[in-house]
């Protein structure tokens, strides 16, 4: 039986994908000290682990995998890298700048100095920055010609170097990079929470707790309670805790607004959190069970940032919004969540989680932008033509000096990618790719892309290992450390940045969500998230080009 399953595996490239990506996660899955290596490593090490032993993975699969991850990379970035560039992007395009051309000063050099085999200088600038878009350019780059092969040399064999080169970098680069993060703040005696205390973001937590533990009760308004107190005032001291949702007088309902004070015996509606209503329900008053009051259908809806009186505000200073009876529970910002208080600015394409009474739900479409109704569903055919319009683009050639020049496959799909992004943060009927949809599909693209870089990296891994292991890791160590010291410095010397804003911008330059997660626990604070954000929209699109310039350099 375990010989036939080996023969159908050996056989089947399609059933090897699967097995390799199964046993990718769990590896990827298993932590030694809260460290885990995550499902991209994991399946990179899956793959080397069966094309060692000549497992094969399909070649539609590396395909598809490949042109679904670079057009979602685009896909991802494009609303915010129009955006950061207009807005506060010359910081953060500095910043992801300085990462990038160390990083591939240091890799070009290294790859001189050893004298590393064509392609392996490419591979090591993709491992070395944890970047798998440099990697999937440069071997696109190869394929399509847009690279010189050198003589003597079949382009499948400098595909294979940049794969394994990577491989072996990828590993050490992942692992080099959490323990730099990790230790620098200790080296150089930074405070991290205290540094993100200053950026006001401490209650991003509990407005992600309440969202799962919301309710609403009723109440008759005591003596002890802030009688005649505006409801704004109320609202800006228990903001992402409660809201006054409905109130009564002399059996009247009353219309709410910010400055609409309540009295002794008011009946009010409130929707908020379990621990609001412990702390502080007996000081409010009597709870009392109220049809009328407490009739309202609660729904939470997500709502797209693209009013253009909204974008560039701070929450604080939205009176609209201000006005609704409504939570704002949660705030995205290209997937990754941000804090949330008066002070936070809303960015073009943010989504905001809103809680409250339907009726007060349709109000945000006027007030913020579109309200997303069929979260679940995804819009192909613009997904689709998408695709096809990146591969198109990518096919071009344009002779210069007697030079065919194409963009590739690479960097066709990355503009496609843009574009089709943009233009959904433009008009958000258009284009729709929910947040779990948009994750399956970038996280499927790219294990399978990676299962078959690994896969067929693994046939010479060993030998790989044995003639130049040594000098690939010790260049892999160099090109992922010295970015992040050069960017740190830049950043707080030249950028003038906060160190917990800056730390989660140097992890968005080099791409790197564990990173992120790193900084945030240790700032007990999602505030580098904003700095994640701001230079992620960059490094994905400067860091894909590199992988195919350098090959035209060394």
């Amino acid at each position: 039986m375990f010989d036939y399953l080996l023969e159908l595996l050996r056989g089947n490239g399609t059933a090897a994908l699967f097995v390799v990506l199964g046993f990718g996660f769990l590896i990827g899955r298993l932590g030694f000290r809260g460290f885990t290596l995550g499902p991209v490593a994991g399946v990179l090490l899956a793959g080397l682990v069966f094309g060692h032993y000549g497992f094969t993975i399909s070649g539609w699969a590396q395909s598809f995998g490949f042109a679904m991850f670079i057009f979602c990379v685009g896909y991802q970035a494009g609303p915010r890298f129009i955006d950061v560039m207009l807005e506060d992007g010359p910081k953060y395009l500095a910043l992801a700048l300085v990462v990038a051309a160390t990083g591939f000063v240091l890799a070009a050099s290294m790859g001189r100095l050893l004298q590393l085999e064509p392609g392996a200088t490419a591979g090591l600038l993709a491992g070395a920055m944890t970047t798998t878009s440099t990697l999937a350019a440069a071997q696109d780059a190869l394929l399509s010609g847009l690279a010189p092969v050198p003589e003597g040399w079949l382009v499948e064999d400098v595909v294979t170097n940049v794969g394994t080169s990577y491989a072996i970098t990828y590993l050490f680069g992942v692992i080099g990079l959490i323990l730099t993060i990790k230790f620098l703040p200790a080296l150089l005696r930074t405070d991290l929470p205290a540094e993100a205390a200053k950026l006001d973001a401490g209650e991003t937590d509990a407005a992600a707790e309440s969202q799962q533990s919301l309710r609403t009760r009723a109440y008759r308004i005591g003596p002890n309670w802030n009688v005649d107190e505006p409801l704004g005032d109320l609202d800006d001291r228990h903001v992402n805790l409660a809201r006054i949702i409905r109130a009564r007088r002399d059996g009247k309902m009353l219309e709410l607004r910010a400055n609409t004070a309540l009295s002794e015996d008011d009946e009010i509606a409130i929707l908020g959190d379990h621990g609001y209503f412990v702390a502080h329900g007996d000081e409010i008053g009597d709870e009392i069970f109220d049809r009328e009051l407490l009739d309202s259908r609660v729904i939470t809806a997500q709502v797209v940032v693209s009013n253009a009186d909204v974008v560039g505000k701070k929450v604080g200073e939205i009176d609209d919004l201000q006005r609704l009876n409504l939570m704002l529970t949660g705030m995205k910002r290209m997937r990754v969540a941000v804090p949330i208080n008066p002070d936070t600015m809303l960015k073009h394409r943010d989504v905001l989680t809103f809680t409250g009474p339907e009726e007060e739900i349709e109000a945000l479409r006027r007030v913020v932008g579109y309200v997303e109704r069929d979260v679940l569903e995804t819009d192909l055919l613009t997904f689709g033509i998408g695709i096809v319009a990146g591969l198109t683009i990518g096919s071009f050639a344009v002779t210069v000096g007697g030079v065919p020049l194409t963009l590739g496959a690479a960097g066709g799909l990355l503009i496609s990618g843009l574009t089709v992004g943009f233009m959904r943060s433009v008009r958000p009927t258009f284009g729709r790719v929910p947040g779990p949809a948009l994750w399956l599909l970038m996280e499927l693209g790219l294990l399978m892309f990676m299962a078959g870089v690994g896969a067929n990296a693994g046939a010479d891994i060993v030998d790989t290992l044995a003639t130049a292991g040594l000098r690939l890791v010790l260049a892999g160590i160099v090109v992922t450390i010295v970015p992040v010291l050069v960017a740190y410095a830049f950043g707080r010397l030249v950028l003038g940045f906060n160190p917990a804003l800056l730390l989660g911008g140097i992890t968005g330059a080099m791409t790197s969500g564990a990173s992120l997660r790193l900084i945030t626990a240790a700032s007990k604070s999602n505030a580098p998230a904003l700095g994640y954000t701001g230079a992620y929209a960059f490094a994905n699109v400067i860091l894909t080009l590199a992988g195919s310039l350098i090959l035209l350099v060394v």
